[in-house]
């Protein structure tokens, strides 16, 4: 308990706890929120890391860091510490400062997605190979319905939904991405499919609009998983499901630069731990196994009663 306090007995050190409360991020990203120094924030960071208050991620040669669970009396009184948080005189500035780092790496992955529209299928097999899954993903698509593809990219998996489904909605946060999809449709002689534009975490749905969700391939781009998936259980309507595809850890460096990979793949456990705390229950994961020079892939299944 002492060293807690000890470590909290900081202005910058308890500006930088709240903080982390909002998301994850990495030391210079926190420079830029907190508009401070690297060897400081460094400082402040292993500080609060050592006494448990903090703990640290690695996503291959990044580090971000988050509020932490190992020390018991700060889990203990978290509820109590992020409601004082907002009395601090720096509190809305820091808000939004974090706001702009999560709007910065959205960006950077809309400008990626824009620029590679066409190329992006043969890219993402080319840099980041990864077994055959989509027909394991589509058995558990419920028939019937209104089905809701977050996400879309060039609409290869809408074709093989509007077989399934009653109604069918893609969202993509890229022009360029919805215009292949358009495309894609076309080709395939596919109409009736409802593609929107819109962002992860502000879906243009209303509350429980829909009984299925499917995010296939998209919560490694994502800038703030945990409230993506938030934004998920709102649109689905009671009863309903989600279905999510994505890569399990990994240490393809390359991706972040060469795919705006924002992280590089996920733990089951940390994907359930999200999920539990978005409210979604009977949350089941299989692995699909990768073969050489591939990634594994992680399909997980959730529902919302």
């Amino acid at each position: 308990m002492l060293n807690t306090f000890k470590a909290l007995a900081d202005p910058c050190r308890l500006r930088l706890t709240a903080v982390l409360m909002a998301g994850e991020f990495t030391v210079q990203e926190l420079t830029g929120i907190m508009a401070m120094g690297q060897s400081r924030i460094s400082r402040h960071l292993k500080i609060l890391t050592e006494a448990g208050v903090l703990s640290v991620k690695r996503q291959g040669t990044w580090s971000y860091f988050r509020v932490g669970e190992g020390n018991r009396f700060f889990t203990a009184i978290r509820a109590t510490f992020e409601r004082e948080m907002a009395t601090l005189p720096e509190r809305h500035r820091d808000l939004n400062a974090v706001a702009a780092a999560l709007e910065e790496r959205r960006r950077r992955s809309r400008e990626f997605f824009d620029q590679h529209a066409r190329q992006w299928d043969d890219l993402a097999r080319t840099l980041l190979p990864v077994p055959e899954y989509r027909q394991r993903l589509l058995e558990l698509v419920p028939h019937g319905g209104t089905v809701l593809e977050i996400g879309v990219g060039t609409g290869g998996l809408l074709t093989e939904l509007a077989t399934r489904a009653e109604t069918v909605i893609g969202v993509d946060h890229s022009p360029a991405m919805l215009e292949e999809a358009g495309r894609t449709m076309a080709d395939n002689g596919c109409t009736g499919i409802d593609l929107r534009l819109g962002e992860m975490t502000h879906l243009p749905l209303s509350n429980a609009a829909v009984g299925c969700v499917i995010a296939n391939m998209v919560l490694h781009h994502a800038a703030d998983p945990a409230t993506v998936l938030a934004e998920f259980r709102r649109v689905l309507a009671p009863g309903g499901t989600l279905l999510l595809a994505d890569l399990a850890r990994h240490e393809r460096e390359s991706a972040r630069e060469q795919l705006a990979d924002q992280w590089l793949g996920f733990e089951e456990t940390e994907l359930k731990s999200w999920l539990t705390a978005a409210g979604f229950v009977s949350a089941k994961s299989e692995r699909v196994e990768a073969g050489s020079g591939q990634e594994s892939v992680l399909i997980v299944r959730a529902s919302t009663t």
